[in-house]
């Protein structure tokens, strides 16, 4: 049942930044669930490849790169996700902070919630 309600909140905040930024664009509250599943994914099992696999870069940057593979994250759950649009670099960094930032939420709350119960 959590992982229903975290993934009703995650698309939310999808549908919240997508009011917010420009050029970040949801189709509807499907693709917006979709876009919140597929981000997940996306974020755990090839966020850190990318990441280890540049990781001579970031650090020749000062860290700086990470903040293309995390726009890079954002392009590729807008690429597998139909209805769901990311137009240009800067509308992908902002997207993936803003929703990185709500699901970080969504996830302290929940926990909260759910130390409650108990």
């Amino acid at each position: 049942m959590d992982l229903i309600i975290r993934l009703l909140l995650n698309a939310s905040v999808f549908l919240l930044v997508s009011q917010v930024v420009p050029g970040f664009n949801v189709a509807s509250l499907w693709t917006a669930l979709w876009a919140a599943l597929i981000f997940g994914f996306v974020n755990a099992l090839i966020r850190p490849i990318l990441l280890a696999i540049s990781l001579p870069l970031s650090i020749l940057s000062l860290g700086l790169f990470t903040l293309v593979i995390d726009a890079a994250v954002m392009a590729l759950t807008a690429w597998l996700v139909p209805g769901f649009v990311v137009n240009g670099f800067l509308a992908a960094l902002i997207g993936w902070v803003l929703v990185s930032c709500g699901s970080m939420i969504v996830s302290s709350l929940l926990r909260n919630n759910g130390g409650k119960r108990a």
